[in-house]
C-alpha cells in the first residue's frame, strides 16, 4: 500500500509512512500529520494496536466503529488521505479512519454584521462547527440536511439545511438543477458559489443573501428559506429573498418594534439619497434649477463660480475620490484603514474646495452619499446601490430631471420582474407552502 500511494502522490515531504510491528502483526500506516489529528489516531488506532493489542477485539473494533471504513479501491487512497484521513493496511485489507484535524473549536465574534443587543456568536470556517451552530438555534426535528460535494479539484464540502414541513418545494427544486448544472474546479467561499448559483454575473441585484449569523438564519429557516453552508467558509447563503430583507437587520428584531420601524425608515431614506442625491445635484444645478427657492439656487450658483468645468465632472471627481477611499479602507491593515480613510477624506475634501476644483455643496453631497451607502446591512445589497448611482447620474447628465424620474421609474419595473428562485423580489408578504 505505501508504495502506491507514493506513487501515487510522488513522494511528498510531507505524508508520514511507516510500518508498525507488534510482534504479533504488521501494519502499514500512512497520513498527512499536518491535516490530521495526531491525539485522534493515537488514541484509536495506535495504542490499541502496539499496546493494547488483542486480534479479536482489534478486528471486532475495525467492524464496528463507524470511524473505520474499509477501501480496498486504491482510486480512493488520494482523495482520503487528502482529506486529512488515516490509511491502514492490517491483514491484508486497507482501512481509512476518520481523524480530520480541526482548526477551530469554539465560534468566532461578528465582524460583518455586528451587533449591539443580539448573539455576538458568528459562523466559523469549519462545517461541522457551523451545522452545530444552526442545529442549537433552531431545534426541531423537521430540519432536514443535505450532503453534497462542489469541486472537481477541490471536492468541497456543502450543506443544504431547510425546514421541511416549512419550505416551498419548487425553490427547493429549482436549487438542486442548479447545483447540478455548476461545473467548478476549486471551490473555496461561499460568495464564489452564490456567483454561480444566482447568475448575479448577469443581475443587477443579488438573488441570494450572505450572511455570518447563526441567528439569521435559523429566522431564515422557520420563514421556510433555504440556508447553504460551505466548508471553509464562515459565510452562508440563504435563499429566497425579497428585497426588503436586504434592508433589515437583526437588531431590529431585539429592539421595541417601533423603534425598529423607525431605524428600518432611516435605511431606506439612506438608500434614496445614496443612490440619487449626486444625479439630483447635476440635474438641479445644470438643467432645473427652478426646482428650488431663489436664495438656494442663488447659493448654489455662487459655490460654483470658482469651478471651471460642469457640474457632471465635478461629481465624476468626488465620487471617484470617494470611492477610492472606501477601497483604501477595505484593503489596508485593520488599525489603519479608518484612520487612513478619515484623515485623507479631509484632507482631499478641504484641499479640493479650496482649490476651487468642488464646490463647497459638492463636499456636502459626498459626505452624505459616502454615509447614506453604510447603513445598508447587507454589504452585496450596497455594492449594487453604489453601482446604480452612476446610471443615475449619467442618465441626469443628458435629460435632467426627467432623466432621474425614468431612471427610477425603470428600476422599480426591473425590481419587479427580478425573481429569486422562482420568488417575486418585491413581494411583501410571504407564505410557507408545501408544494
Amino acid at each position: 500500500m505505501l508504495e502506491q500511494i507514493k506513487k501515487l502522490l510522488g513522494s511528498p515531504a510531507d505524508l508520514l509512512a511507516q510500518t508498525l510491528d507488534n510482534g504479533e502483526a504488521r501494519m502499514e500506516m500512512c497520513l498527512f500529520p499536518s491535516m490530521t489529528d495526531i491525539n485522534h489516531v493515537k488514541d484509536m488506532l495506535m495504542v490499541p494496536f502496539s499496546y493494547r493489542y488483542r486480534p479479536d477485539e482489534f478486528r471486532r473494533m475495525l467492524r464496528s466503529n463507524p470511524c473505520f471504513k474499509q477501501v480496498d479501491d486504491p482510486a480512493e487512497w488520494t482523495a482520503l488521505l487528502l482529506k486529512g484521513c488515516t490509511l491502514f493496511e492490517y491483514e491484508g485489507h486497507v482501512h481509512s479512519l476518520e481523524s480530520v484535524r480541526k482548526m477551530q473549536d469554539q465560534p468566532e465574534n461578528t465582524e460583518v454584521e455586528a451587533s449591539l443587543q443580539g448573539p455576538q456568536s458568528a459562523f466559523t470556517e469549519d462545517l461541522d462547527m457551523n451545522t452545530n451552530l444552526v442545529r442549537l438555534r433552531y431545534n426541531l426535528p423537521t430540519l432536514s440536511v443535505e450532503k453534497m460535494e462542489k469541486g472537481d479539484d477541490s471536492k468541497t464540502r456543502i450543506m443544504i439545511l431547510y425546514d421541511r414541513d416549512k419550505v416551498d418545494h419548487k425553490p427547493l427544486k429549482e436549487l438542486s438543477q442548479r447545483l447540478e448544472d455548476i461545473q467548478i474546479k476549486l471551490l473555496q467561499a461561499a460568495g464564489q458559489l452564490a456567483m454561480y448559483m444566482g447568475n448575479s454575473r448577469f443581475s443587477m441585484f443579488p438573488v441570494t443573501m450572505q450572511t455570518e449569523r447563526p441567528d439569521r438564519v435559523a429566522q431564515f429557516l422557520s420563514r421556510g428559506k433555504i440556508a447553504i453552508l460551505v466548508d471553509g467558509s464562515r459565510f452562508a447563503i440563504t435563499l429566497p429573498v425579497r428585497f426588503f430583507d436586504f434592508m433589515h437587520a437583526m437588531d431590529d428584531d431585539y429592539e421595541p418594534f417601533w423603534m425598529g420601524r423607525v431605524i428600518i425608515l432611516f435605511r431606506y431614506v439612506g438608500m434614496l439619497l445614496s443612490m440619487t442625491l449626486p444625479a439630483l445635484y447635476i440635474a438641479v444645478s445644470e438643467y432645473n434649477p427652478e426646482f428650488f427657492r431663489v436664495q438656494l439656487a442663488f447659493s448654489i450658483d455662487g459655490s460654483r463660480a470658482a469651478v471651471p468645468y460642469p457640474a457632471f465632472i465635478e461629481v465624476f471627481i468626488m465620487l471617484f475620490m470617494i470611492e477610492a477611499l472606501i477601497e483604501a479602507s477595505i484593503r489596508l491593515p485593520r488599525f489603519v484603514g479608518s484612520t487612513a480613510a478619515t484623515v485623507g477624506g479631509l484632507i482631499l475634501g478641504q484641499a479640493a474646495q479650496q482649490a476651487g476644483l468642488v464646490s463647497s455643496i459638492m463636499i456636502i453631497v459626498t459626505s452624505v452619499v459616502a454615509i447614506s451607502n453604510f447603513v445598508i446591512p447587507s454589504s452585496s445589497f450596497s455594492y449594487s446601490i453604489r453601482a446604480l448611482k452612476y446610471v443615475f447620474v449619467v442618465a441626469s447628465i443628458f435629460y435632467g430631471m426627467v432623466g432621474v424620474i425614468v431612471t427610477m421609474f425603470l428600476v422599480i419595473v426591473y425590481l419587479c420582474h427580478l425573481r429569486s428562485f422562482g420568488q417575486p423580489y418585491l413581494s411583501i408578504f410571504t407564505t410557507n407552502k408545501n408544494r
